[in-house]
């Protein structure tokens, strides 16, 4: 099967799973393509059980050819991130910018150490041997929310702006830093280095403030050539320069490429919108990245349900995927309610918030591909296991439940 054929196959399945959903099952677009993959890679399973492993193994070859890993980290992660930056308001973010800023940067750290040591406490008491630094390694590409998840269910939850903007401006900027942390930990696991606080300090400033002036940079650039010009079809195309091409170039260097574009589509989202294009430009602009970010979406979360077919299943590992998820929500829980408290004390904030920040927190694809990309052996089945039982209970449970529990606690708002 060569690369047209395998990217054909799967936009026939996705369309075939969003027309299923659609017609018969009729949850959320994105939940519902992604519990019918789940069933299929299940009947798979259940069927290479059977004795009949040529299904299994011909769904194994597929998504070999597809390396969801990098398909998304280097590829659809750009598009994603830029779609979903575009609609930030720039006001709004800078009333919410020190709330994001703390829950993207510390919360982040404070989950990972609280997710890391809680695992590494049950494992212990269980008679596991696998060491800090591994189970380190599952909170920091576990505490992350993942935007597209976010953003995705947040459109439908009816939240108040200000929680809106929080949520979405923290699952925005941190992934950048959960993946800067994450690749920090996998550097001490997979070659026993001992990086000093200095260089993990000097490392994760020059990553993310980095990614930041990067992605403003390029954006300034291409925002002063949307000035120059009055054509929708070349300026959508300069927008999808800008969104591939900051994170093409950011990647290779020292900085964030997430973080990178998130700033780039925040400026050209603000300043270019109002300043830089007409209203032809712009109603063309949103219909073009609502669509690509809705085609990318179901197609990721399809590839989502299709993953379990590689992910190692034993009692053990089941069962530790299934105490991950209580650790999970509690460490979000945590680094959520320190923050809101902090805030608390400045500014007044929405009832419920806590509650509804910490619900809202949905991992995603970017958690199962950072767990994907760990080498072979070790303790990777493990974190891989665990990783995708609080991914799918994230976008299922969380995900279909969080509108509810808004309107639940804001029922002014229902």
């Amino acid at each position: 099967m060569n690369g047209f054929q395998t990217v054909a196959s799967l936009v026939v399945l996705s369309a075939l799973l969003s027309y299923l959903n659609f017609r018969y099952v009729r949850l959320p677009p994105k939940i519902g393509v992604m519990l019918i993959a789940l069933l299929i890679s299940l009947i798979t399973i259940a069927a290479g059980r059977l004795g009949y492993t040529i299904l299994r193994r011909d769904a194994l070859e597929f998504l070999a050819l597809i390396d969801f890993r990098h398909t998304l980290l280097n590829g659809m992660l750009a598009f994603l991130l830029f779609a979903g930056s575009l609609h930030v308001e720039l006001e709004e973010l800078n009333r919410e910018k020190a709330i994001v800023a703390v829950l993207s940067t510390i919360g982040v750290a404070i989950s990972m150490v609280v997710v890391g040591g809680g695992m590494w406490t049950i494992g212990r008491l269980l008679g596991s041997q696998h060491s800090f630094a591994e189970n380190l390694l599952f909170g920091a590409l576990i505490s992350p929310t993942d935007p597209i998840a976010v953003i995705s269910v947040m459109k439908s939850a009816r939240a108040p702006k200000s929680l809106e903007v929080q949520l979405a401006g923290e699952s925005l900027f941190n992934d950048g830093i959960g993946v800067v942390f994450f690749m920090l930990l996998q550097e001490i696991v997979e070659s026993d280095a001992r990086p000093s606080a200095l260089y993990v300090a000097s490392n994760f400033l020059e990553q993310s403030v980095g990614g930041v002036a990067f992605g403003l940079i390029a954006g300034f650039i291409v925002f002063r050539m949307l000035k120059g010009i009055d054509d929708y079809h070349v300026e959508i195309l300069l927008t999808l320069a800008l969104a591939t091409g900051a994170y093409a170039l950011a990647d290779p260097l020292p900085v964030s490429a997430p973080i990178a574009v998130v700033s780039a589509g925040i400026l050209i989202g603000n300043h270019g919108r109002t300043l830089a294009m007409s209203k032809t430009t712009r109603d063309n602009l949103d219909s073009f990245w609502e669509l690509l970010d809705e085609i990318l979406n179901v197609v990721l979360f399809v590839l989502i349900g299709l993953e379990m077919l590689v992910v190692p299943f034993s009692r053990s590992l089941v069962s530790a995927g299934l105490l991950a998820i209580p650790v999970v929500i509690l460490a979000r829980w945590i680094s959520v309610a320190g923050v809101i408290a902090l805030f608390r004390i400045r500014r007044p904030i929405v009832a419920g918030s806590t509650r509804i920040l910490t619900w809202a927190g949905l991992r995603g694809g970017i958690s199962v591909a950072l767990a994907l990309s760990l080498a072979e052996g070790g303790g990777r089945d493990l974190l891989l296991t665990m990783t995708y039982a609080v991914v799918v209970f994230s976008i299922t449970a969380q995900g279909l439940t969080v509108g509810w529990l808004t309107r639940h606690l804001l029922p002014e708002r229902g």
